[in-house]
Protein backbone atom coordinates (compact mmCIF):
# COMPACT_ATOMS: atom_id res chain seq x y z
CA UNK A 1 0.00 0.00 0.00
CA UNK A 2 1.01 3.39 -0.71
CA UNK A 3 2.44 5.93 1.60
CA UNK A 4 -0.47 8.08 -0.14
CA UNK A 5 -3.85 7.54 -0.72
CA UNK A 6 -4.87 10.38 -1.98
CA UNK A 7 -6.04 12.34 -5.48
CA UNK A 8 -2.99 12.71 -7.46
CA UNK A 9 -0.91 10.56 -5.85
CA UNK A 10 1.41 7.56 -7.88
CA UNK A 11 -0.41 4.38 -8.84
CA UNK A 12 1.51 1.79 -7.04
CA UNK A 13 2.68 -1.72 -8.14
CA UNK A 14 -0.74 -4.15 -7.47
CA UNK A 15 -1.73 -7.56 -8.10
CA UNK A 16 -1.50 -8.36 -12.12
CA UNK A 17 -0.95 -11.47 -14.13
CA UNK A 18 1.31 -11.29 -16.77
CA UNK A 19 -2.20 -10.96 -19.17
CA UNK A 20 -4.09 -7.71 -17.57
CA UNK A 21 -0.97 -5.80 -16.21
CA UNK A 22 -0.32 -2.87 -18.06
CA UNK A 23 2.47 -2.04 -20.95
CA UNK A 24 5.60 -0.72 -20.48
CA UNK A 25 5.70 3.61 -20.38
CA UNK A 26 8.23 3.56 -22.74
CA UNK A 27 8.90 7.09 -23.16
CA UNK A 28 9.00 7.94 -19.42
CA UNK A 29 11.13 4.59 -18.76
CA UNK A 30 13.63 5.84 -21.35
CA UNK A 31 13.66 9.56 -20.19
CA UNK A 32 14.80 7.84 -16.68
CA UNK A 33 17.49 5.87 -18.00
CA UNK A 34 18.94 8.74 -19.81
CA UNK A 35 18.76 10.96 -17.07
CA UNK A 36 20.03 8.30 -14.60
CA UNK A 37 23.12 7.52 -17.20
CA UNK A 38 23.40 10.70 -18.53
CA UNK A 39 23.80 12.40 -14.88
CA UNK A 40 25.92 10.04 -13.24
CA UNK A 41 28.36 10.54 -16.38
CA UNK A 42 27.77 14.24 -15.83
CA UNK A 43 28.61 14.44 -12.39
CA UNK A 44 31.31 12.11 -12.73
CA UNK A 45 33.22 14.40 -14.99
CA UNK A 46 31.98 17.94 -13.56
CA UNK A 47 31.70 17.30 -10.28
CA UNK A 48 32.93 13.92 -9.01
CA UNK A 49 33.04 10.00 -8.64
CA UNK A 50 31.76 10.16 -5.22
CA UNK A 51 28.82 12.25 -6.66
CA UNK A 52 27.97 9.77 -9.41
CA UNK A 53 27.56 7.19 -7.36
CA UNK A 54 25.68 8.64 -4.28
CA UNK A 55 22.97 9.92 -7.62
CA UNK A 56 23.08 6.00 -8.36
CA UNK A 57 22.24 4.80 -4.92
CA UNK A 58 19.55 7.37 -4.82
CA UNK A 59 18.50 6.38 -7.91
CA UNK A 60 18.69 2.82 -6.34
CA UNK A 61 16.66 3.78 -3.33
CA UNK A 62 13.69 5.41 -5.77
CA UNK A 63 13.13 1.89 -7.13
CA UNK A 64 13.61 0.24 -3.90
CA UNK A 65 10.64 2.69 -2.05
CA UNK A 66 8.40 2.33 -5.14
CA UNK A 67 8.32 -1.25 -5.59
CA UNK A 68 8.06 -2.07 -1.79
CA UNK A 69 5.83 1.02 -1.85
CA UNK A 70 7.71 1.52 1.73
CA UNK A 71 5.62 4.27 2.84
CA UNK A 72 6.18 5.50 6.51
CA UNK A 73 2.90 7.55 6.80
CA UNK A 74 0.71 4.54 5.51
CA UNK A 75 2.37 2.38 7.99
CA UNK A 76 1.59 4.65 11.08
CA UNK A 77 -1.89 5.17 9.68
CA UNK A 78 -3.07 1.62 9.55
CA UNK A 79 -1.24 1.12 13.06
CA UNK A 80 -3.11 3.89 14.32
CA UNK A 81 -6.68 3.12 12.86
CA UNK A 82 -6.88 -0.21 12.16
CA UNK A 83 -4.26 -1.83 14.43
CA UNK A 84 -2.44 -3.62 11.74
CA UNK A 85 1.02 -3.44 12.39
CA UNK A 86 3.14 -4.73 9.25
CA UNK A 87 4.46 -1.76 8.02
CA UNK A 88 5.73 -1.09 11.63
CA UNK A 89 7.50 -4.32 11.99
CA UNK A 90 8.97 -3.90 8.40
CA UNK A 91 10.99 -0.91 10.07
CA UNK A 92 12.10 -2.86 12.89
CA UNK A 93 13.28 -4.97 10.82
CA UNK A 94 15.09 -2.27 8.42
CA UNK A 95 16.41 -0.47 11.41
CA UNK A 96 17.89 -4.10 12.90
CA UNK A 97 19.56 -4.71 9.71
CA UNK A 98 21.04 -0.70 9.56
CA UNK A 99 22.62 -1.03 13.63
CA UNK A 100 24.11 -4.21 12.54
CA UNK A 101 25.84 -2.72 9.68
CA UNK A 102 25.98 0.67 11.27
CA UNK A 103 27.31 0.35 14.70
CA UNK A 104 30.68 -1.56 14.13
CA UNK A 105 31.55 0.81 11.61
CA UNK A 106 30.21 3.97 13.70
CA UNK A 107 32.06 2.38 16.82
CA UNK A 108 35.02 2.25 14.45
CA UNK A 109 34.39 5.74 13.39
CA UNK A 110 35.67 4.51 9.80
CA UNK A 111 34.89 2.25 7.28
CA UNK A 112 36.74 0.95 4.05
CA UNK A 113 39.35 3.87 4.74
CA UNK A 114 37.37 6.61 4.82
CA UNK A 115 36.06 8.30 8.17
CA UNK A 116 32.42 7.97 8.99
CA UNK A 117 29.80 9.86 11.39
CA UNK A 118 26.18 9.27 12.28
CA UNK A 119 23.49 11.92 12.85
CA UNK A 120 23.71 12.41 16.55
CA UNK A 121 21.68 15.49 18.09
CA UNK A 122 20.19 16.52 21.37
CA UNK A 123 17.19 15.83 22.89
CA UNK A 124 14.93 18.78 23.56
CA UNK A 125 11.73 20.62 22.75
CA UNK A 126 12.64 20.93 19.17
CA UNK A 127 12.57 17.51 18.61
CA UNK A 128 9.24 16.47 20.02
CA UNK A 129 7.90 19.66 18.94
CA UNK A 130 9.58 19.26 15.26
CA UNK A 131 8.32 15.80 15.34
CA UNK A 132 5.13 16.19 16.18
CA UNK A 133 3.91 18.87 13.48
CA UNK A 134 5.73 16.83 11.04
CA UNK A 135 3.33 13.68 11.65
CA UNK A 136 0.42 16.20 11.42
CA UNK A 137 1.49 17.01 8.16
CA UNK A 138 2.13 13.16 7.09
CA UNK A 139 -0.99 12.34 7.25
CA UNK A 140 -2.77 15.91 5.91
CA UNK A 141 -0.58 16.05 2.92
CA UNK A 142 -0.20 12.02 2.64
CA UNK A 143 3.32 11.31 2.28
CA UNK A 144 6.49 12.29 4.30
CA UNK A 145 10.34 12.60 3.19
CA UNK A 146 10.74 9.71 0.82
CA UNK A 147 7.32 9.12 0.10
CA UNK A 148 6.95 12.97 -1.05
CA UNK A 149 9.87 12.42 -3.09
CA UNK A 150 9.49 8.63 -4.72
CA UNK A 151 5.51 9.54 -5.44
CA UNK A 152 6.66 12.36 -7.83
CA UNK A 153 8.86 10.03 -9.70
CA UNK A 154 5.75 7.70 -9.71
CA UNK A 155 3.88 10.52 -11.38
CA UNK A 156 1.74 12.23 -8.56
CA UNK A 157 1.24 15.86 -9.41
CA UNK A 158 -0.39 16.05 -5.78
CA UNK A 159 2.98 15.68 -4.12
CA UNK A 160 4.77 18.01 -6.89
CA UNK A 161 2.65 20.53 -5.02
CA UNK A 162 3.53 19.54 -1.46
CA UNK A 163 7.69 19.28 -2.14
CA UNK A 164 7.49 22.95 -3.10
CA UNK A 165 5.31 24.05 -0.18
CA UNK A 166 7.71 21.40 1.83
CA UNK A 167 10.92 23.56 0.60
CA UNK A 168 8.82 26.73 1.55
CA UNK A 169 8.29 25.23 5.19
CA UNK A 170 12.02 24.27 5.54
CA UNK A 171 13.51 27.51 4.14
CA UNK A 172 11.38 29.55 7.05
CA UNK A 173 12.66 27.17 9.75
CA UNK A 174 15.56 27.72 9.48
CA UNK A 175 16.36 31.01 11.01
CA UNK A 176 14.16 29.98 13.53
CA UNK A 177 16.25 27.23 14.82
CA UNK A 178 18.20 29.36 17.09
CA UNK A 179 15.04 30.07 18.86
CA UNK A 180 13.84 26.23 18.94
CA UNK A 181 17.32 25.53 20.13
CA UNK A 182 17.32 27.91 23.44
CA UNK A 183 14.34 25.79 24.54
CA UNK A 184 15.12 22.97 27.37
CA UNK A 185 16.86 20.19 25.93
CA UNK A 186 19.50 17.24 27.15
CA UNK A 187 23.05 16.91 25.46
CA UNK A 188 23.00 14.51 22.91
CA UNK A 189 23.25 10.77 23.92
CA UNK A 190 25.18 8.42 21.39
CA UNK A 191 24.77 5.02 22.74
CA UNK A 192 27.67 3.76 21.23
CA UNK A 193 29.89 5.93 22.64
CA UNK A 194 28.02 5.59 26.17
CA UNK A 195 27.77 1.51 25.90
CA UNK A 196 30.19 0.51 23.24
CA UNK A 197 28.91 -0.78 19.47
CA UNK A 198 27.99 -4.36 20.69
CA UNK A 199 26.31 -3.63 23.85
CA UNK A 200 24.32 -0.95 22.23
CA UNK A 201 23.48 -3.29 19.50
CA UNK A 202 21.70 -5.41 21.93
CA UNK A 203 20.20 -2.91 23.32
CA UNK A 204 18.84 -2.01 19.72
CA UNK A 205 17.87 -4.92 18.94
CA UNK A 206 15.85 -6.19 22.30
CA UNK A 207 14.09 -2.93 21.96
CA UNK A 208 13.25 -3.70 17.86
CA UNK A 209 12.05 -7.16 18.89
CA UNK A 210 10.16 -5.81 21.50
CA UNK A 211 7.83 -3.32 19.36
CA UNK A 212 7.68 -6.22 17.21
CA UNK A 213 6.43 -8.68 19.47
CA UNK A 214 4.08 -5.59 21.02
CA UNK A 215 2.85 -5.02 17.16
CA UNK A 216 2.34 -8.84 16.80
CA UNK A 217 0.08 -8.65 20.09
CA UNK A 218 -2.05 -6.11 18.96
CA UNK A 219 -2.55 -7.02 15.98
CA UNK A 220 -3.75 -10.44 17.12
CA UNK A 221 -5.64 -9.16 19.89
CA UNK A 222 -8.07 -6.94 17.56
CA UNK A 223 -7.95 -9.26 14.96
CA UNK A 224 -7.27 -12.42 15.70
CA UNK A 225 -4.88 -13.33 12.63
CA UNK A 226 -2.15 -11.57 11.35
CA UNK A 227 -1.89 -9.58 7.93
CA UNK A 228 1.26 -11.14 6.39
CA UNK A 229 2.16 -8.39 4.35
CA UNK A 230 6.12 -8.55 5.48
CA UNK A 231 6.82 -11.40 3.56
CA UNK A 232 4.30 -11.42 0.93
CA UNK A 233 4.44 -10.16 -2.77
CA UNK A 234 1.45 -9.07 -4.88
CA UNK A 235 2.38 -10.51 -7.97
CA UNK A 236 3.35 -14.17 -7.59
CA UNK A 237 3.30 -15.63 -10.98
CA UNK A 238 5.83 -15.40 -13.96
CA UNK A 239 9.75 -15.37 -13.49
CA UNK A 240 11.78 -13.80 -10.66
CA UNK A 241 12.77 -10.81 -13.30
CA UNK A 242 9.19 -10.25 -14.10
CA UNK A 243 8.09 -9.94 -10.60
CA UNK A 244 10.96 -7.68 -9.56
CA UNK A 245 10.27 -5.21 -12.68
CA UNK A 246 6.14 -5.26 -12.92
CA UNK A 247 4.91 -5.87 -9.48
CA UNK A 248 5.02 -4.84 -5.99
CA UNK A 249 8.44 -6.81 -3.79
CA UNK A 250 7.57 -7.65 -0.37
CA UNK A 251 8.27 -5.49 2.94
CA UNK A 252 10.62 -7.29 4.00
CA UNK A 253 12.72 -6.84 1.09
CA UNK A 254 12.12 -3.17 0.89
CA UNK A 255 13.09 -2.94 4.71
CA UNK A 256 16.79 -4.74 4.11
CA UNK A 257 17.44 -3.11 0.49
CA UNK A 258 16.96 0.25 2.20
CA UNK A 259 19.07 -0.84 5.02
CA UNK A 260 22.26 -1.93 2.82
CA UNK A 261 21.31 1.51 0.81
CA UNK A 262 22.02 3.47 3.72
CA UNK A 263 24.90 1.77 4.52
CA UNK A 264 26.17 1.83 1.09
CA UNK A 265 25.42 5.53 1.47
CA UNK A 266 27.53 5.83 4.67
CA UNK A 267 30.58 3.95 3.06
CA UNK A 268 30.39 6.65 0.13
CA UNK A 269 29.38 9.86 1.98
CA UNK A 270 30.85 8.93 5.01
CA UNK A 271 27.49 9.81 6.99
CA UNK A 272 23.53 8.27 6.50
CA UNK A 273 20.96 9.26 3.73
CA UNK A 274 19.29 12.10 4.46
CA UNK A 275 16.41 14.14 2.29
CA UNK A 276 15.22 17.68 4.26
CA UNK A 277 18.40 19.89 4.09
CA UNK A 278 18.85 19.79 0.43
CA UNK A 279 15.30 21.70 0.50
CA UNK A 280 16.45 24.25 2.75
CA UNK A 281 19.42 24.82 0.66
CA UNK A 282 16.94 24.87 -2.61
CA UNK A 283 15.07 27.24 -0.79
CA UNK A 284 17.50 29.18 0.71
CA UNK A 285 19.29 29.55 -3.04
CA UNK A 286 16.10 30.95 -4.38
CA UNK A 287 15.04 33.30 -1.40
CA UNK A 288 18.46 34.90 -2.08
CA UNK A 289 17.21 36.40 -4.92
CA UNK A 290 15.12 38.29 -2.51
CA UNK A 291 17.22 39.02 0.80
CA UNK A 292 20.81 38.52 0.73
CA UNK A 293 20.79 38.29 4.67
CA UNK A 294 20.01 34.41 4.64
CA UNK A 295 23.84 34.31 4.46
CA UNK A 296 24.25 35.92 8.25
CA UNK A 297 21.49 33.22 9.36
CA UNK A 298 23.07 31.53 11.82
CA UNK A 299 21.77 28.05 9.69
CA UNK A 300 24.53 29.20 7.66
CA UNK A 301 27.37 30.37 9.57
CA UNK A 302 29.13 26.85 9.63
CA UNK A 303 31.65 26.91 7.31
CA UNK A 304 30.48 23.68 5.42
CA UNK A 305 26.91 24.99 5.51
CA UNK A 306 28.02 28.48 3.93
CA UNK A 307 30.14 26.77 0.92
CA UNK A 308 27.18 24.93 0.24
CA UNK A 309 25.24 27.67 -0.09
CA UNK A 310 27.24 29.43 -2.28
CA UNK A 311 28.38 26.54 -4.92
CA UNK A 312 26.71 24.47 -7.59
CA UNK A 313 23.41 22.36 -5.59
CA UNK A 314 24.84 19.49 -7.79
CA UNK A 315 28.18 19.80 -4.99
CA UNK A 316 25.57 18.23 -2.37
CA UNK A 317 25.24 15.21 -1.50
CA UNK A 318 21.36 15.08 -0.67
CA UNK A 319 20.49 17.05 -3.45
CA UNK A 320 21.97 14.86 -5.69
CA UNK A 321 20.79 11.36 -3.92
CA UNK A 322 16.99 13.77 -4.05
CA UNK A 323 17.05 13.91 -7.86
CA UNK A 324 18.75 10.22 -8.42
CA UNK A 325 15.74 9.31 -6.09
CA UNK A 326 12.67 10.61 -8.36
CA UNK A 327 14.83 9.01 -11.82
CA UNK A 328 14.64 5.86 -9.98
CA UNK A 329 10.99 5.36 -8.67
CA UNK A 330 10.54 7.33 -12.35
CA UNK A 331 11.99 4.33 -14.22
CA UNK A 332 10.72 1.81 -11.49
CA UNK A 333 6.89 2.90 -12.45
CA UNK A 334 7.58 3.23 -16.13
CA UNK A 335 8.96 0.01 -16.37
CA UNK A 336 5.74 -1.33 -14.07
CA UNK A 337 3.40 0.55 -16.53
CA UNK A 338 1.81 2.31 -14.40
CA UNK A 339 3.92 5.85 -14.41
CA UNK A 340 0.24 8.11 -15.00
CA UNK A 341 0.46 11.92 -13.77
CA UNK A 342 -3.11 13.36 -13.05
CA UNK A 343 -3.01 17.04 -13.83
CA UNK A 344 -6.86 17.94 -11.97
CA UNK A 345 -5.91 18.43 -8.21
CA UNK A 346 -9.62 19.04 -6.47
CA UNK A 347 -8.68 21.87 -4.10
CA UNK A 348 -9.27 20.39 -0.79
CA UNK A 349 -6.47 18.07 -2.02
CA UNK A 350 -4.59 21.14 -3.30
CA UNK A 351 -4.98 22.48 0.24
CA UNK A 352 -3.19 19.60 2.05
CA UNK A 353 -0.63 19.44 -0.24
CA UNK A 354 -0.47 23.33 1.19
CA UNK A 355 -0.99 22.93 4.74
CA UNK A 356 1.05 19.20 4.80
CA UNK A 357 4.07 20.28 2.67
CA UNK A 358 4.46 23.25 4.87
CA UNK A 359 4.32 21.19 8.14
CA UNK A 360 6.53 18.82 7.11
CA UNK A 361 8.96 21.21 6.07
CA UNK A 362 9.06 23.40 9.27
CA UNK A 363 9.07 20.25 11.49
CA UNK A 364 11.88 18.82 9.65
CA UNK A 365 13.89 21.67 10.40
CA UNK A 366 13.33 22.60 13.74
CA UNK A 367 13.71 18.74 14.75
CA UNK A 368 17.32 17.79 13.32
CA UNK A 369 15.66 15.92 10.10
CA UNK A 370 12.44 14.08 8.95
CA UNK A 371 11.52 9.90 8.93
CA UNK A 372 14.54 9.84 7.16
CA UNK A 373 17.78 11.34 8.91
CA UNK A 374 16.04 12.27 12.20
CA UNK A 375 14.73 8.80 12.43
CA UNK A 376 16.13 6.03 10.50
CA UNK A 377 19.29 7.73 10.57
CA UNK A 378 19.01 9.12 14.29
CA UNK A 379 18.67 5.51 15.23
CA UNK A 380 20.53 3.73 13.26
CA UNK A 381 23.52 6.39 14.51
CA UNK A 382 22.86 5.21 17.96
CA UNK A 383 21.38 8.71 19.00
CA UNK A 384 18.99 8.81 21.30
CA UNK A 385 17.22 11.41 19.68
CA UNK A 386 15.78 9.39 16.78
CA UNK A 387 14.06 7.34 19.08
CA UNK A 388 12.32 10.61 21.28
CA UNK A 389 11.45 11.38 17.26
CA UNK A 390 9.02 8.49 16.72
CA UNK A 391 6.64 8.95 19.66
CA UNK A 392 6.38 12.35 18.81
CA UNK A 393 5.95 11.98 15.35
CA UNK A 394 3.30 9.24 16.12
CA UNK A 395 1.34 11.80 18.31
CA UNK A 396 1.27 13.90 15.49
CA UNK A 397 0.27 11.49 13.28
CA UNK A 398 -2.97 11.04 15.31
CA UNK A 399 -3.85 14.58 15.55
CA UNK A 400 -3.32 14.52 11.82
CA UNK A 401 -5.57 11.64 11.35
CA UNK A 402 -8.40 13.72 13.04
CA UNK A 403 -7.47 16.18 10.19
CA UNK A 404 -7.26 14.40 7.37
CA UNK A 405 -11.28 13.67 6.76
CA UNK A 406 -11.72 17.26 6.18
CA UNK A 407 -9.76 17.13 2.85
CA UNK A 408 -11.31 14.00 1.54
CA UNK A 409 -8.70 11.68 0.39
CA UNK A 410 -9.44 9.31 -1.62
Amino acid sequence: MSSTAMAGSAPLPSAASSATEPPVNRLPALAALLALAGGALWLGDAVSGRQAVLYLLGGALGVVLYHAAFGFTHAFRVFLTDGRGAGIRAQMVMLAVACALFFPALGHGSLFGQSVGGIIFPVGTAVVAGAFMFGIGMQIAGGCASGTLYTIGGGSTAMLVTLAFFIVGSTVGAPHLPWWNSLPRFESVWLIGELGWLPALAVNLAVFGAVYALTVWLEKRRHGTLQHELNSSAVTDGPLWRRMLRGRWPLLWGAVALAVLNFATLAVAGRPWGITNAFTLWGSKVAMNWNEDILFWDYWADAAQATALESSIFTDITTVMNFGLIAGALLAAALAGRFAPNLRLPWRILAASIIGGLLLGYGARISTGCNISAYFGGVASGSLHGWVWLPAALAGNWVGLRLRPWFRPA
